[in-house]
């Protein structure tokens, strides 16, 4: 997959987290939720960006796992939220949130086999 293609895949799961949370109650522990989520969601998508122009291989490995660590924290407000408020499109942005976690830890992994290799 390219890393345009890639990108825009972050910016979508973004806007349709945006989206769902415009459902969600408007209660202090959801406010909470809606702020967390939506700053890790934008903030894997920003930092994949940043990797793609990473000046080196290490670089691009460490900002992968920045990207890594957000879009888990991602995972675990869409966690969170499940239990607590039912939706049809939680199903899909949880699926969508593990792709892009497979795809980034396995681009880890490849770029630390190949950096190894080097």
């Amino acid at each position: 997959m390219d890393k345009n293609t890639l990108s825009e895949r972050f910016i979508n799961l973004s806007l349709d987290i945006i989206q769902l949370f415009k459902l969600v109650p408007q209660e202090f522990e959801f406010e909470v939720i809606r702020k967390q989520i939506i700053r890790s969601s934008m903030s894997a998508g920003a930092n994949y960006r940043a990797a793609c122009r990473a000046k080196s291989t290490a670089d691009f490995i460490y900002k992968l796992k920045v990207v890594a660590e957000e879009i888990d924290e991602t995972m675990y407000w869409m966690e969170v939220t499940e239990r607590l408020f039912e939706n049809d499109s939680i199903g899909k942005i949880k699926k969508e949130t593990n792709e892009l976690t497979s795809i980034i830890v396995s681009s880890i992994k490849t770029s630390i086999h190949r950096s190894n290799k080097s």
